[in-house]
């Protein structure tokens, strides 16, 4: 099984180094693999006063000091077409955001990097409407597709996880990997920022291991209260360590 896991954006190398650092070592310790996620723009903020990361440029400086000092894999997600072509040299697997996922275009560009490409399940969408986006993927030239799932719109500031989705995209796709910090956000909770119940986040994830997901995609920041983006469902250290033991135990039950 792999971990995604990382700041939900770039703040400083202190935080970004200090996480990869402790995530690194925590998935050798379990056994699993492991992938570094960051953002360096997020383009989908609540309000136009939220902090969005330090743009492109400088997320490719970071990225290189990052792949120099740890020679781990990288997972960033982009917004156009142009920022696919821009940051595919510098990173292993391109994420297609989940409100852009039904986007040709973006999956044109994304499948034409040749990159691993991990695309976000829409809050609209079915799973099984996924289908056609594995297909777009294939038909532009991608040969190794990832499924995440974070959720469902469930009326208003709220998602639920359907976890039939799971064996359901299996089908389908090469690798299903399960959000658990999106699927506890409370969109635009607190009205010009998202909220989250990140309480709940370790339930979902021991529930989606159970199922049988290759992965699990998480964001997690040393102190969660000062975080800039997504405080509210990432989770801290002792949270993550304690959740990675707890999934250990459930694969090495069922799944070994």
């Amino acid at each position: 099984m792999i971990v995604i896991a990382g700041p939900c954006v770039y703040e400083n190398d202190d935080i970004a180094f200090k996480t990869c650092d402790f995530l690194m070592n925590l998935c050798e310790k379990y056994g699993f693999g492991y992938v570094y996620k960051t953002s360096y723009d997020k383009a989908n903020r609540s309000s136009v006063h939220s902090y969005r990361g330090p743009g492109i440029e400088k997320g490719i400086k970071f990225f290189e000091k990052l792949k120099k000092e740890y020679n781990v894999k990288i997972l960033t997600d982009f917004h156009s077409e142009k920022e696919a072509e821009i940051i595919k040299d510098y990173v292993d697997i391109l994420q297609v955001p989940a409100f852009l996922c039904r986007q040709t275009d973006i999956l044109r560009a994304a499948a034409k990097t040749g990159k691993v490409v991990n695309v976000k399940k829409g809050q609209f969408m079915a799973p099984w409407d996924m289908r056609n986006v594995v297909e777009k993927l294939k038909f532009f030239g991608a040969r190794d597709i990832m499924l995440t799932e974070r959720g469902y719109s469930f009326g208003y500031n709220n998602l639920v996880v359907d976890f039939r989705s799971f064996p359901i995209m299996r089908e389908f796709c090469d690798s299903v990997i399960f959000d658990v910090t999106h699927s506890v956000q409370l969109p635009g909770g607190r009205g010009d920022v998202s909220g989250g119940e990140k309480r709940f986040a370790p339930y979902l994830a021991r529930s989606a291991v159970a199922c049988g997901v290759d992965g699990l995609f998480m964001e997690i920041h040393p102190n969660p209260d000062i975080a800039l983006c997504d405080g509210a469902n990432m989770l801290d250290f002792k949270m993550t360590e304690k959740l990675l033991d707890e999934v250990k135990k459930i694969r090495d039950v069922l799944w070994m």
